[in-house]
């Protein structure tokens, strides 16, 4: 049994982590071989260190991966740590096979602190961390169990609900489209959240759902986004990390080749507005980024960090943020003034407790 759940901040979980990751330092195509080798490190300030392992999708996916790396970019410069084996680092996985590696370099590399970043690392962090239990571990978007370890989860499905919301609100076909990475618990929630808040706005809007079925393949996502764009489709929301950059590819081709169109990427855990920046032939600029659901990651990473090296390490202690929390929002983006009314409406709602958004689909 887990022995706590918390809905509360950590130091002050907000989602404006404004430092720019001003190098990723990896491609996507190796893991990062800097985290190898001994540190004497006993976990006070001037020496803690800390080590992210990543799901697929790479450090640089633009979405959730990226995320939680900016967050920890951003303790490192508060702190005066510098990226390698004596401040913070990350190992790439570029396959599952590898999380249980990943993990133990970290562990025999003696970081201190070791983040799991995705629900697809839960059973192989479960394992590591029972099998070490003088490293603390803390796992992003599940839960794993141990005096050395901390959970954090979000409530995706209120940010997904006001993209649903806004979509419904921006669709001049009253048809959408929902494009997943893989199917599991969490993008569970984000599906659910969008088809009810499009349905509360128009009961009969047509959401139209795929999944790629992996994070890490952006053609993947490009030839789903090409058949939902095809089919009449004017807005998709992808939930997909790397696998979503298609997506965005695929809509600025469209447009790039025909300006006519009226088509909408919504982006996913933070705010993809770059993205969807469009230069076209005659020098025109449009923004194909109607809007973004915000989730914290990085400064959840960020905040755990400075705790855990301040000595307050929650352990054994599973940490759930949404709107309330706000650990969970969405951009004003390109939002027409009626949907952001609509958005704001359906925010309150969601924060007094009339309106409870679902989790998982109804079928």
């Amino acid at each position: 049994m887990v022995k706590k759940q918390k809905y509360v901040s950590l130091l002050a979980l907000g989602l404006g982590v404004s430092t720019i990751l001003a190098a990723c330092g990896g491609n996507g195509d190796t893991a990062d071989s800097s985290a190898t080798g001994s540190n004497a490190a006993e976990g006070t300030e001037d020496n803690f260190t800390i080590a992210m392992v990543t799901d697929v999708g790479g450090v640089d996916d633009k979405s959730f991966n990226q995320s939680a790396w900016e967050g920890l970019v951003a303790w490192g410069e508060e702190n005066d740590k510098e990226k390698g084996i004596d401040g913070y680092d990350y190992i790439q996985s570029n396959a599952d096979s590898e999380f249980v590696t990943n993990l133990n370099t970290a562990v025999n590399s003696n970081f201190d602190l070791v983040f799991g970043i995705g629900y697809k690392l839960k059973s192989a962090m479960q394992d590591v961390a029972t099998q070490n239990p003088d490293t603390m571990f803390a796992i992003i978007d599940d839960v794993i169990e141990g005096e050395n370890t901390v959970s954090v989860s979000f409530k995706d499905n209120e940010a997904a609900f006001l993209a649903g919301v806004a979509a419904a609100k921006t669709t001049k076909t009253n048809q959408l489209g929902f494009i997943g990475g893989q199917e599991s618990v969490v993008i569970d929630r984000f599906e659910a959240g969008f088809i009810a808040g499009a349905q509360s706005v128009n009961p009969d809007i047509d959401v139209k759902v795929e999944y790629v079925g992996s994070f890490g393949d952006a053609a993947g996502g490009k030839s789903k986004a090409a058949a939902m764009y095809a089919s009449g489709i004017d807005v998709i929301y992808q939930a997909a990390g790397d696998s979503g950059n298609g997506v965005f590819s695929e809509a600025k081709d469209i447009v790039k080749a025909d300006p006519s169109k009226e088509i909408w990427v919504i982006g996913v855990d933070r705010d993809q507005t770059e993205e969807g920046l469009l230069t076209l032939d005659d020098g025109t600029e449009r923004n194909l980024t109607l809007t973004s659901t915000l989730k914290g990651v990085g400064t959840a990473a960020k905040d755990i960090a400075t705790l855990t090296m301040n000595g307050e390490f929650p352990a054994g202690e599973v940490l759930n943020f949404g709107l309330a929390e706000e650990g969970v929002d969405l951009t004003e983006g390109q939002l027409s003034e009626e949907a952001l009314t609509a958005v704001n409406d359906a925010k309150a709602q969601i924060l007094d407790g009339t309106l409870v958004v679902p989790e998982a689909p109804e079928n």
